[in-house]
This record gives C-alpha cells, structure tokens and sequence, in this order.
C-alpha cells in the first residue's frame, strides 16, 4: 500500500519542520514519493539521499490554478529537477480546455513533458472537479498524446476532490500504458482500496500515515 503513495505537504503555511517530518515518515514507510512546493524540493531531495531512501522528491508546476505561460511550467520544470525532483504533477490549464483550444493545451502539457525528460514521471493534472465527462475524456486524450506518464484528478485546491467515477473514467480513456493517479480527499484505507480497484496506480494524499496504520 506505502508504495502506491505521494507522500504529500502542499499547505502554503508549512514550515520546515513539517517538511523535514514528512520526510522522515517516507523514508520509515517506503512511500512512493514525497510531494512538497518547489521551494522545499532542494531540503527533500538531500534528505532522502542521505538516508539512501527509494522515495523520491516530487513537486508541482503551475500549482494550484494551472495558468501560468507554457515557458513558465517549463522553467519551473527545469528547476525543480535541478533541485533534484524525479516526479513533476503539473496543472492542466484549465480556462484553455473549457474554451476549446485543445492545441494550446495539448502544447501546455508537452513543453513539460519536454523539459522533464528521460527520467523524470509527469503527471497532469486535470482537476476534475471542474469539469464534466466530455472534458474528462478529452482532457485525458491530450494529455496522453503530450506523452505524459500519469493523468491525476485534482490539486486539492478545486471545488473537489478525487471519485471513483473520475478513475473509471479515466482509466477507460487512457488505457494501461498511462497512470492514473487519485487526489484530493483521501483519507483511509478504504477510500485508497476504492480508488484503485477502479484504476488508480498512485495515490495522492496528506493522511498517509492514517491509511496505512488502519490498513
């Protein structure tokens, strides 16, 4: 269960303490990854090093709202990696998708991918929460033609958060070549073995240490 897990700390009040203790968890527990801001991946990355852990630093672009430039996703991308992040969850831009301009958002998504690399995962994320089935299915085409390695629900800043229902969807659309990852509003054991029977292949969460100790 650990394995599946974005060990995750994305409030913007977080001091360094709580990043620090985040991290000390994922190396105890085996999680997947540990999710912070950008400006803490630096601190994550050499503390995860040091400690010769598997976990790895992940990080967010264009967080929460995903309306930054393309360029700007990208360098923040770039920089992020140079802090040593190996997971980029970047936001989908919304406004563009629900104005139709599927070409610029298609190219939002592949300048990151671009800027990620061989080596480093991307994951878009689509915040579900706004949007209907239609823009789902093609929210998840895009992205899946950009070449991302994982499509994810939500921020955890949007009207809400992951449902079993935006997993299926997504999963059907994208098929099994491309992860699916479930956040926002995870909190137990049972909402995680729910999500992944329905597809999900990564999970999202600040309750971790819950879920596995009532698991």
């Amino acid at each position: 269960m650990a394995s599946l897990i974005d060990h995750t700390l994305l409030k913007p009040d977080a001091p360094l303490e709580d990043v620090a203790r985040l991290c000390d968890e994922a190396i105890k527990h085996g999680f997947a990854t540990v999710c912070v801001q950008p400006c803490h991946v630096r601190f994550v990355a050499e503390r995860l090093d040091k400690a010769g852990a598997r976990t790895k630093a992940c990080t967010v672009v264009g967080f929460p709202h995903g309306s930054n430039r393309s360029d700007v996703k990208a360098l923040e991308a770039r920089k992020a990696i140079g802090d040593g992040a190996r997971e980029i969850d970047m936001v989908m831009n919304v406004g563009m998708l629900k104005s139709g301009d599927y070409r610029y958002v298609e190219s939002d998504i592949r300048a990151v991918v671009e800027a990620c690399g061989r080596g480093v995962l991307t994951k878009v994320i689509l915040e579900t929460g706004y949007l209907n089935d239609e823009e789902i299915i093609k929210a998840c085409a895009l992205a899946k033609a950009a070449g991302v390695d994982y499509v994810k629900t939500s921020t955890g800043f949007g009207p809400r958060g992951a449902s079993v229902e935006d997993i299926q969807l997504m999963r059907k659309v994208v098929g099994e070549d491309v992860g699916v990852k479930a956040a926002g509003g995870i909190r137990t054991a049972e909402d995680l073995r729910k999500m992944v029977e329905a597809g999900a292949t990564r999970i999202g969460t600040s309750a971790s240490i819950k879920i596995i100790g009532s698991g």
